[in-house]
């Protein structure tokens, strides 16, 4: 049965049209010939009258109408403000054709575009993601009878910069330059931020260098850019050297703290913050979320409490965000109900949960399995008036999807489609996951057909996931299928892809078309990770190519990847099934030099597989090695042994053999 509504596609946004108006240059379209009117009897409008009206009037479609009406009359005649008031609302609106239709007829009335006018025009570009228009329009500045200035630069290297056009900045920058304007510390600020987006470490340093050369010293924002920089990078210590040169300010703190927190040094960010109220400088309320966020990525609740403490006592009020860093540290150590109970106090405290706190607590119980109390959350979430985004279902969906549960997710996701929040691949890949769990492989592929069709084309992910489900269920004809499809959605397969077809067809026995893949990823130049590299060693250990898995892991090794003790299970298992104990000896050994711990998995194979083929004293030896390591004998290992010795030594010798053994564990253990 399947539970997704028909018609669940993607809703398409529509554009409104831009905004269609004429100025007319004859009255006579709108108006009497102006020759029939008694000029006594024309009423004259006030400028700051105009203005009213037009700031006033919410309707830019009414607001327009006021403005050509007067236009085609005698009684007003616009002037710069009505002109600039009438720009500015129509750039807010995103309706540029109209600005530009505006400032051609200001050209034409001879009336000239301020400096403050063309920074709106700018702005109103760079809002609808139009920098590169914006940049033509400054091309013709001298047309409309305005100078460019220091600041029009500044807005307009701004806009360049908030879609990374990076490659157009350099020349504007000089441009300006050949215009006789001094840069000031707002746009080297500009071109740091350019240069540090760009990857230019070494640029931004010149930069900084130039500043202080030309008397434009840097501010609280030139250095919290480049600080921020070299955390995102992990240059630390460069960041915190560069610190000790100037007087930081609050930003440039928290820029170095979030650089600790973020590569997981905490007790390094919490001596920045200890510092920060000796040297005058007190925490804000980013600080402290900062601090609170980093203290629950590492599961330090108890002192992520004292933080919070400190805070009120410091007469610093926490944020939504400073709770959501609290709910999430809460949350992730299975604390739920106090999680709950901090989202009490913030709609208490009239401090309204925003969609990332529900959207936390929601993945902390999906991740948990509590699907029932993740729901709860949704209904508050509602009841709270706080809209449910495309991450709260695509976390649900996942969350029924991880426990196999199609019902739920099915319920999840018509909701979704029913409140018009369209699905994206995120959410899609979800519920493919769901599907394939539950062995709906022709609706799974139904999906992807209309993720095309809905313009959200599938990704590497959701072929990997589709892949993972088929060949969990044996179908692995249909994934190698699957496989070749691939391409042909613009996606390229990844080493997870490549993981989930050699797992589907090493336990199908289907070994030849495997090792085919094999050649096929290399010939790609597609790494191979851990992941790889065990799944290729099992299925040369199932097909009994002995030699071929120990050169494997031998490459694995020299290229720096560490064997984990599932490849060392694997190996000794079937060293000792085929005898080769001098191979299972030596890697028992090798894995000490590399610091892997063999566990109770390798030590029986090796025990049992001696005991059956050599003999009990040899398999003795190792016995007592484990024992000593404090690797203790299972129940398993226990009656392999007992059942082994009774058959070759009869009971008397078992026991008194266990005896022995039992006397030289520590502690009595049995």
């Amino acid at each position: 049965m399947m539970y997704l509504k028909e018609g669940c596609s993607l809703l398409r946004k529509v554009h409104k049209p831009s905004i269609p108006f004429i100025l007319s240059t004859n009255p006579k379209l709108d108006f009497p010939p102006q020759s029939e009117q008694n000029d006594k009897d024309t009423t004259f409008i006030e400028e700051f009258e105009v203005l009213k009206r037009l700031k006033n009037e919410n309707d830019i479609i009414l607001a327009l109408e006021y403005f050509k009406s007067i236009s085609n009359s005698r009684s007003f005649k616009h002037t710069p403000l009505t002109y600039g008031t009438m720009i500015e609302k129509l750039g807010h609106k995103g309706e540029m054709d109209a600005v530009q239709y505006l400032l051609q007829q200001m050209k034409l009335e001879g009336i000239s575009c301020s400096e403050d006018l063309f920074i709106s025009v700018i702005k109103s570009y760079s809002e609808v993601n139009a920098a590169e228009q914006a940049l033509k329009t400054f091309y013709r500045i001298h047309e409309f009878g305005c100078e460019p200035t220091v600041r029009i630069y500044n807005h307009l290297l701004d806009a360049l910069l908030s879609e990374n056009r990076f490659h157009m900045i350099n020349p504007i920058y000089g441009n300006m330059k050949k215009d006789g304007l001094e840069p000031n510390v707002y746009t080297y600020n500009i071109l740091l931020k350019a240069l540090c987006k760009n990857n230019s470490l070494s640029g931004a340093r010149k930069l900084l260098e130039e500043m202080s050369n030309k008397g434009c010293e840097p501010d609280s924002v030139s250095y919290t850019t480049i600080i921020s920089f070299l955390c995102k990078y992990g240059k630390l210590k460069e960041a915190r050297d560069l610190v000790s040169k100037f007087i930081p300010s609050v930003p440039v703190y928290n820029a170095l703290i979030n650089g600790y927190c973020r590569e997981g040094k905490i007790k390094e960010a919490l001596e920045l913050f200890n510092e920060m109220m000796p040297s005058g400088i007190t925490p804000n309320v980013i600080t402290y979320t900062i601090i609170l966020n980093g203290l629950s990525d590492s599961g330090n609740i108890e002192l992520s409490l004292a933080i919070l403490a400190k805070m009120f006592v410091q007469g610093c009020d926490p944020n939504a965000h400073t709770f959501t860093s609290l709910i999430k540290g809460l949350s992730l150590k299975g604390r739920f109900l106090e999680a709950l109970d901090v989202l009490s106090q913030m709609v208490n405290d009239e401090i309204p949960p925003n969609e990332v706190t529900y959207n936390t607590l929601i993945r902390s119980l999906c991740l948990a399995g509590k699907m029932g109390d993740a729901l709860s959350i949704l209904d508050k979430m509602e009841a709270n008036g706080c809209i449910p985004n495309i991450t709260t279902y695509s976390t649900l969906i996942d969350g029924f999807a991880k426990s196999g549960d199609l019902i739920g997710a099915s319920e999840i996701w018509n909701k979704m489609i029913s409140l018009g929040c369209c699905p994206n691949v995120v959410a899609y890949t979800c519920m493919i996951d769901v599907l394939t769990r539950n062995s709906m492989f022709d609706e799974a592929y139904s999906l992807i057909e209309n993720m095309v069709a809905d313009k959200c084309p599938p990704n590497t992910i959701t072929f990997n996931i589709f892949i993972k489900g088929l060949c969990v269920k044996g179908r692995v004809d249909w994934a190698m299928e699957l496989f070749d499809e691939m391409e042909k959605y613009g996606c390229t397969p990844n080493v997870t892809t490549y993981n989930e077809m050699f797992d589907g067809l090493y336990k199908v026995n289907n070994n030849g078309l495997a090792f085919e893949l094999v050649r096929k990823m290399e010939e790609r130049g597609i790494e191979f990770n851990l992941v790889t590299y065990n799944t290729i060693i099992h299925g040369l250990c199932t097909c009994g190519k002995i030699e071929e898995a120990k050169k494997l892991m031998g490459r694995m090794i020299s290229k720096g990847i560490k064997p984990d003790n599932f490849t060392l299970n694997m190996l000794m298992h079937v060293y000792t099934k085929y005898g080769k104990f001098d191979y299972a000896t030596q890697l028992l050994e090798s894995m000490k030099k590399i610091r892997l711990q063999p566990d109770i998995v390798a030590y029986s194979s090796l025990i049992c597989g001696l005991s059956e083929q050599i003999g009990l004293e040899e398999a003795s030896i190792y016995l007592e090695r484990m024992i000593s390591e404090e690797i203790f004998p299972n129940v398993s290992l226990w009656n392999f042994l007992v059942r082994h010795l009774v058959s070759k030594i009869g009971y008397v010798g078992a026991v008194d053999y266990m005896n022995s053994v039992l006397d030289n564990k520590s502690d009595g253990e049995t």
